[in-house]
């Protein structure tokens, strides 16, 4: 079975539908915030020990966005007993985009994000096709496919080299832990050779912000993907060439020649940042096991899938899952660790959204959802995002009811987790990629093999950890890299054979 708590079953044909028998399928039932009682002393006790103590981050500067994080800390127990993470503020993009143009999506939803924006572009195109009816060529979706790339290498590096990176650089785990630098003045670098630093504490001093190698170098790389995002999409970030059917941008041979270019010094690149965290994960792991633990969650994944085969993806939903399945990234929904489906009609069955505690009004209590079913007939909720209406609410910051502007995604009534590493572990667990010699799933894990640039040809190997924590996501983000580098190359070689077989349009005409 695809859900536990969804009332959705299939029948023999494998077609959805809602159980029999079960009066309201999504229905809702909201507990009550579970408040932590502070304890109090023994009788005669004038007050209760100052145990307990607030404790905010507002903001949370890592995120492009207003993000604060209250937690209630037990100063004896040395714990969080409550924690809530909180939107500051009202984005409202759903509500700008009412009543336009369906195509100025493309250009408006861009502007959520200044590190993103060509995600949102490229998904905007994607739901305008499929509402139209059209179809790019394929050398338009493998320009689309090489502008998602580049964009991946401005996060990446952005993300390892200057937000996440300098929390285990000397400059700070001197503060917080400086027996763990006193450990990595005499322990030695096992990819030495690779990266280029011989101690632990030599990798760590290139981690201090702003005068760290690493960091340098990061920020250096972030350019380097804004040069290939702009090869294909005209201009980054905010490209304006994305349009229903493909790209407008104007491209030759050398668009293609300079991306390439590029890419050859992210191959280098990518080599150098798995050898580096796998040091820094196995330093920290050994040096204290409890690290194992810090940012633990279920391994519950959500993830659609990206870069679509221009051989197979005609953006319709009836071939959906068709089409998803030939991604070279894989959707797929991973719960426990297991594998549940690969199919996008699957995963968007599941999803609903809930404004219980969000300065929302539900707008599920004003009539019948827009939408009981999807295209193909399967059942979807009155919370999924197609019959969703946003009516903001704002009002005082109770903890108890209504404390963030975010809105709860579930899939399945479950918390799931997305992220770059998530692609790598569904791709890996369905034991399956497109025709690409420079990457193999393996059931446990990647082989990805990066061609030979300033560093020899390497073969990297990334294994699906056992717990998912903080440092197993920044380790598989640097992996991601690599994956992301096989893909854009299998992605660039394909582009060079449309075009010298001359099937050189990159979109389509519509009315």
């Amino acid at each position: 079975m695809c859900f536990r708590n969804l009332p959705i079953e299939f029948d023999g044909a494998g077609n959805a539908r809602l159980r029999e028998g079960v009066a309201d399928p999504y229905a809702v039932t909201v507990a009550e915030p579970k408040g932590y009682v502070r304890p109090h002393d023994g009788p005669g006790a004038m007050v209760a020990p100052p145990r307990l103590r607030d404790w905010s981050i507002d903001p949370v500067t890592r995120v492009a966005g207003a993000l604060a994080v209250h937690t209630v800390l037990d100063l004896e127990k040395r714990e969080a007993v409550e924690a809530h993470s909180q939107a500051m503020l009202f984005r409202g993009y759903e509500v700008i985009l009412k009543g336009r143009d369906p195509r100025d999506a493309i250009d408006i939803s861009s502007r959520a994000c200044g590190v993103c924006g060509g995600v949102h572009s490229t998904v905007s195109s994607l739901a305008i096709e499929q509402a139209f009816g059209i179809c790019p060529p394929p050398l338009g979706v493998l320009v689309r496919n090489l502008g998602e790339v580049g964009e991946m290498f401005y996060d990446h590096p952005l993300h390892l080299g200057l937000l996440a990176g300098p929390d285990y650089s000397t400059s700070i785990v001197s503060v917080t832990n400086p027996e763990l630098v006193t450990r990595a003045e005499s322990t030695r670098c096992p990819h030495a050779d690779v990266h280029g630093f011989a101690t632990m504490k030599d990798l760590m001093d290139a981690l201090n912000p702003l005068t760290g190698k690493i960091y340098l170098e990061s920020l250096e790389y972030t350019r380097v993907g804004r040069i290939m995002c702009m090869q294909m999409y005209g201009k980054y970030p905010h490209p304006s060439t994305l349009v229903p059917g493909g790209v407008s941008t104007t491209i030759s041979t050398s668009s293609f020649n300079e991306y390439y270019t590029q890419l050859g010094k992210i191959f280098d690149y990518c080599k150098v940042m798995a050898a580096t965290w796998d040091d820094i994960a196995d330093f920290f792991l050994e040096a204290n096991p409890a690290y194992e633990q810090v940012g633990a969650r279920p391994t519950n994944m959500i993830q659609t899938g990206i870069w679509d085969d221009p051989e197979a993806y005609d953006a319709t939903y009836a071939n959906c899952n068709e089409w998803g399945d030939r991604r070279w990234a894989l959707p797929g929904i991973i719960l426990d660790g297991e594998l549940r489906t690969t199919r996008l009609t699957d995963i968007n069955m599941g999803i609903e959204e809930f404004v219980e505690h969000s300065y929302y009004d539900d707008w599920t209590t004003n009539g019948a959802p827009r939408f009981a079913t999807d295209p193909l007939g399967n059942p979807i909720s009155p919370y999924h995002a197609w019959n969703k209406e946003t009516i903001p609410r704002p009002e005082g910051k109770n903890f108890k009811e209504k404390y963030s502007w975010d809105c709860a995604p579930r899939w399945d009534r479950q918390v799931m987790e997305s992220g770059t590493y998530g692609r790598m572990w569904t791709t890996a667990l369905a034991a399956r990629t497109q025709d690409n010699p420079f990457l193999e799933a393996t059931g446990d894990g990647l082989r990805i093999v990066l061609p030979r640039h300033g560093l020899p040809e390497t073969e990297l190997n990334w294994k699906i950890p056992r717990t998912l924590n903080a440092l197993e996501r920044n380790r598989g983000r640097a992996y991601a890299m690599a994956f992301t580098a096989a893909i854009g190359m299998n992605c660039i070689l394909k582009a060079f054979e449309y075009w010298r077989s001359g099937e050189t349009a990159v979109s389509t005409t519509y009315k």
